[in-house]
């Protein structure tokens, strides 16, 4: 009984030294901690999606708070509106940015893309991406697995079962960046938001030749570079392939989407440009032939005329008489 009452004080003793050992050295390498850094987190959405480029929230607020120039940080989902409010909070700066919205560029449904093999494996896209180039013939092309939709944190992307591929809702969308990062095959972009949801782009991120495009995916492009002529502001600009639209030049103006001959630009939110009727070909003018001198047509022999009468003989002239010789005389 004794060893066990001897036991218990002793470990009681070393668990109360232990704990004014720890105090001691907490509050002497205590880090104080800004308290604005409470603040700012109170002021982000809290959604702690991570495309600030930090883990959270707390992260984001802890930068925000530290770092003297805030201009290159950013919070999407709060967006321009609450990055005012903490640097008017913080006293600093805060870089405007134009809010944008994930956009798929993938125009390969089913119907235009058919499918030359069966994946059996796991439903994943990072998987599948990890094995082989996919269920269709182009590599380039949406694996259609919804890694973007299980990333996505806020609902705003879903499978379309008929296309087989993912479909954003702008309305929804943060921009925060996950569904871009999940994708393997890079076919989901930040863009531009327009108002009214509006968007003109290429649905393709292929970077085979034409005919190789054509044979994988009908709705493809082709490289052909009839959009870039047609635009006025350089907005569109054709590299290994394909076709690029910048949504920082683009203005709108809907002229590319009647050049594409594959339908690889994509209008959303707006009706395309009326087709100008093409003017009808100038008929050919033929070249008169050489006139051919006509035949004499065949006469009548009762029209026949008449031969011409025999050249009249000039009248001879007359002989003009030989002096008669003359005959000796007599005398002689």
């Amino acid at each position: 009984m004794q060893v066990l009452l001897f036991t218990i004080l002793t470990l009681c003793a070393l668990g109360v030294l232990s704990a004014v050992i720890l105090y001691f050295v907490a509050q002497k390498f205590r880090v104080e901690e800004d308290p604005r850094i409470d603040e700012v987190e109170k002021m982000l959405p809290g959604a702690n999606c991570g495309g600030c480029g930090f883990a959270g929230c707390r992260g984001m607020a802890d930068a925000l708070v530290k770092h003297d120039d805030i201009s290159d940080l950013f919070c999407p989902v709060g967006g321009g509106d609450c990055m005012k409010a903490i640097a008017a909070y913080l006293g600093k700066a805060a870089a405007e940015k134009q809010p944008e919205v994930a956009t798929v560029r993938c125009g390969g449904t089913c119907d235009k893309r058919p499918r030359t093999n069966e994946y059996n494996g796991a439903k994943s896209c990072a998987v599948a991406a990890s094995l082989y180039v996919g269920e269709t013939g182009c590599a380039y092309g949406c694996l259609g697995f919804g890694d973007c939709v299980a990333a996505c944190a806020f609902d705003a992307i879903r499978m379309n079962p008929e296309t087989g591929l993912p479909e954003v809702d702008p309305d929804k969308c943060t921009a925060c960046g996950a569904c871009v990062k999940a994708c393997p095959k890079k076919v989901i972009e930040l863009r531009k938001k327009w108002p009214k949801n509006r968007a003109v782009y290429v649905s393709c991120v292929s970077k085979d030749k034409g005919a190789v495009v054509m044979k994988a995916c009908k709705a493809g492009c082709i490289g052909c570079g009839k959009c870039e002529k047609v635009c006025a502001f350089d907005a569109i600009t054709v590299e290994n392939n394909l076709a690029y639209i910048d949504p920082q030049k683009c203005k709108l103006c809907r002229k590319c989407v009647n050049e594409c001959p594959t339908g690889a630009i994509k209008l959303v939110n707006m009706d395309p440009l009326p087709k100008e009727p093409k003017a009808p070909a100038a008929p050919k003018t033929e070249k008169p032939a050489a006139a051919k001198p006509e035949a004499p047509k065949a006469t009548p022999k009762s029209e026949a005329p008449k031969a011409a009468p025999a050249a009249e003989k000039a009248p001879a002239a007359p002989k003009a008489d030989k002096p008669a010789a003359e005959k000796p005389s007599k005398e002689s």
